[in-house]
């Protein structure tokens, strides 16, 4: 294994996972409004479910893209459909009642999990990540290897949003304060999309 590519890949999913994209601003808005503790599934659906994406678009999904770039066309508008929606429940959604009584919650580790392939700025990443990475080491291994960096700073990133959310959550202490910051979450979660639609 190569020890300089093995740093290289390390680098890319640095700068990949800890950037503002949709799982992170999801992440941080989840954080605000139910905690830490409550955001835990989705934190792991995040990151294992991204992690074990990597892993079968380096097994042979990403040939079947390569054979048929409708299919990545399709997938990639679908998700960005999927995000407006997620955008416009972040953005109506209300804080947690003091007494327990939320009108929404946290996503799931399989809502999280899924997520993650109609996510246009996974499927980037993922295939970014195996066509430039994949001489890591001799197949399977280097799917594994890959896969595996993705899901330990996949984790380490999605803590480190969640914790974020729950930082600031101190500073919105009404109302209207979390209702603008879903607000302008959403947007952000919107304007997200802006490079799906560019590249289109």
């Amino acid at each position: 294994m190569s020890f300089e590519l093995f740093g290289a890949l390390t680098v890319f999913a640095l700068a990949t996972l800890f950037t503002p994209g949709p799982n992170n601003v999801m992440l941080m808005t989840s954080g605000v409004n139910f905690g830490f503790s409550r955001t835990w599934p989705h934190t792991l659906g995040v990151s294992l479910g991204f992690g074990f994406m990597v892993l079968v678009v380096g097994l042979g999904l990403g040939a079947v893209f390569s054979a048929y770039p409708v299919l990545y066309t399709i997938v990639k508008y679908a998700g960005a459909a999927y995000l407006l929606y997620l955008a416009w429940l972040i953005g109506r959604s209300h804080e947690v009642d003091s007494k327990g009584g939320e009108k929404g919650r946290p996503l799931t580790f399989l809502e999280a999990s899924a997520f993650q392939w109609v996510n246009p700025k996974a499927w980037v990443m993922a295939i970014g990540a195996v066509s430039a990475y994949a001489g890591i080491t001799g197949f399977p291994a280097n799917m594994v290897a890959i896969a595996a960096v993705f899901g330990v700073l996949g984790t380490v990133s999605a803590i480190v949003w969640v914790l974020f959310g729950t930082a600031l959550k101190r500073f919105i202490t009404n109302h209207r304060a979390v209702r603008i910051f879903n607000l302008t979450m959403a947007g952000l979660l919107v304007l997200s999309l802006v490079p799906v639609f560019l590249e289109g």
